[in-house]
């Protein structure tokens, strides 16, 4: 009996640091770095989020400014200055001047 309770307690042992090591793998793999890589990472995450969005409308609007290494734009709509994200490579074209649509709606957690 002891060898067959040495063979398990050593496959346990395996069994948990794998666990242990994968844990560690998929949780330094999926951290964002910075905030704008979270702010990336919120984005992918709204999608499927449409149904339950509330107060749903499309503003037009002037670009003032883009940073497009963050994704973040500054905007006048309805004489309103706005700043919003997107992801960087959405907003890499964007440059001040530009007439966009801005199609806004929030939820609740």
């Amino acid at each position: 009996m002891e060898p067959l309770r040495k063979a398990l307690l050593s496959s346990f042992s395996s069994l948990t640091l794998a666990l242990a090591v994968s844990g560690f793998a998929v949780a330094q793999d999926s951290t964002p770095t910075s905030g704008m890589d979270k702010m990336g990472a919120m984005h992918s995450d709204m999608k499927g989020m449409h149904d339950n969005m509330m107060g749903m409308h499309k503003m037009p609007a002037t670009v003032t400014a883009a940073n497009a290494s963050t994704g973040v734009v500054d905007v006048t709509t309805e004489g309103m200055a706005l700043k919003v994200h997107f992801p960087p490579s959405a907003a890499a074209s964007l440059k001040a001047g530009d007439k966009i649509t801005l199609h806004m709606g929030f939820s609740k957690p």
